[in-house]
């Protein structure tokens, strides 16, 4: 025999009504609503169950995603720091290129080789 408020029955009020026959239609209806929340309930529970482990697999991915973040930055850094260092050479091989026309005796000189070297 089916109880009141089984949610596993999903009966209509005609069949709640032959069931119940001492019941009057009001009662049904409370069987009936008590069984749609108790549903609603249990639907409500699963979708945040499901949430849960969504959202634990995705703290798993928010670790790789930093991790590979952090190992592209390190990358560029590294790139950066290469270009750094050429144009700290690049500089220095001009300030000598600079310092050697300048300690050229005659002033016309410097001019002209100033001129040849294109600065």
């Amino acid at each position: 025999m089916t109880k009141h408020g089984d949610s596993q029955t999903k009966k209509t009020i005609h069949k709640l009504a032959k069931e119940f026959a001492e019941n009057t239609y009001r009662e049904l209806e409370k069987y009936r609503d008590a069984d749609r929340q108790e549903e609603a309930q249990r639907i409500f529970i699963q979708q945040e169950n499901e949430e849960l482990k969504e959202d634990q697999g995705k703290e798993i991915d928010y670790h790789r995603y930093w991790k590979d973040k952090y190992e592209e930055e390190q990358k560029r850094s590294g790139y950066l720091q290469d270009e750094l260092d050429r144009v700290k050479k690049e500089n220095n091989d001009l300030h000598n290129k600079v310092a050697a026309l300048l300690d050229a005796v005659d002033p016309a000189t410097k001019i002209q080789k100033a001129r040849e070297s294109g600065l």
